[in-house]
C-alpha cells in the first residue's frame, strides 16, 4: 500500500502518512494479480471482485488472498472515518458551545434593554432645568449680517403661466396638400 503523492510534493519528510483525508486519497495497491489503483472503497470493491472471481475459478489460494487485501482497505476506510466522525462530533460541539454563548449574551443584552426601559422614561427624556440655569442666551436677531448667505433652496418656486393654446395650422399651396378638405392628418416632421 503506497501512497500514490509524490515524495517531492510531500513536505512530511518522514515515512508516515500526512494523516490528511485518505477517504479520497488514491493508492497503488500490489496485490498478486498486478497494481490496483484508486480510492480506499475503489480498492475494496476491485478486490472482492477478483475474490469472488477466484472463489468462481476455485482458486481457494487467490480467493484467500484477495479477502484478505480487500478486509485490510476495509479496516483501513472504517478507522478513517472513525477518525472523520470523531472530528465533525468534535465540531459541532464547539459549535453548539458557541451558540450557547451567544445566546446566553444575547439575552443578556434584551434583559439589560428591558431594565432601562423599566425605569421611568419621562424623567431621562426631559432635561434638567436646575443644570443648565447659568447657560447664556444669544439673540441673532441684533446682529443681522451674520454672514450668512441666502441660498436659492429657501426660494419658493414661481407659479407657472398656462401654455397658450396652439394656433391652427395654414394650409398650404405648394401642390402637396390632399384634394380633400382640411381633415386630414398633420404630415410627419422631416
Amino acid at each position: 500500500m503506497r501512497s500514490s503523492k509524490s515524495r517531492s510534493r510531500n513536505k512530511n519528510r518522514n515515512n508516515r502518512p500526512s494523516g490528511g483525508n485518505i477517504i479520497n486519497r488514491v493508492f497503488d495497491s500490489q496485490g498478486p494479480d498486478g497494481k490496483v489503483r484508486g480510492t480506499p472503497q475503489q480498492i475494496i470493491e476491485k478486490y472482492n471482485q477478483l475474490h469472488r472471481d477466484a472463489v468462481l475459478s476455485g482458486d481457494r489460494v487467490d480467493a484467500e488472498n484477495f479477502a484478505q487485501h480487500a478486509e485490510h482497505y476495509t479496516r483501513l476506510l472504517a478507522e478513517a472515518q472513525r477518525e472523520v466522525d470523531a472530528r465533525r462530533e468534535e465540531q459541532e460541539a464547539q459549535n453548539r458551545e458557541r451558540q450557547a454563548e451567544r445566546d446566553r449574551e444575547r439575552n443578556e443584552r434584551l434583559k439589560a434593554q428591558e431594565a432601562a426601559a423599566q425605569q421611568d422614561p419621562a424623567s431621562m427624556d426631559q432635561p434638567d432645568p436646575q443644570q443648565h440655569a447659568d447657560a447664556t442666551v444669544i439673540d441673532a436677531s441684533a446682529d443681522k449680517d451674520a454672514g450668512l448667505v441666502e441660498t436659492p433652496e429657501e426660494k419658493p418656486k414661481r407659479p407657472r403661466k398656462p401654455r397658450a393654446p396652439r394656433k391652427p395650422k395654414q394650409p398650404r399651396d405648394d401642390g402637396n396638400t390632399p384634394p380633400t378638405g382640411g381633415d386630414a392628418a398633420p404630415e410627419a416632421a422631416e
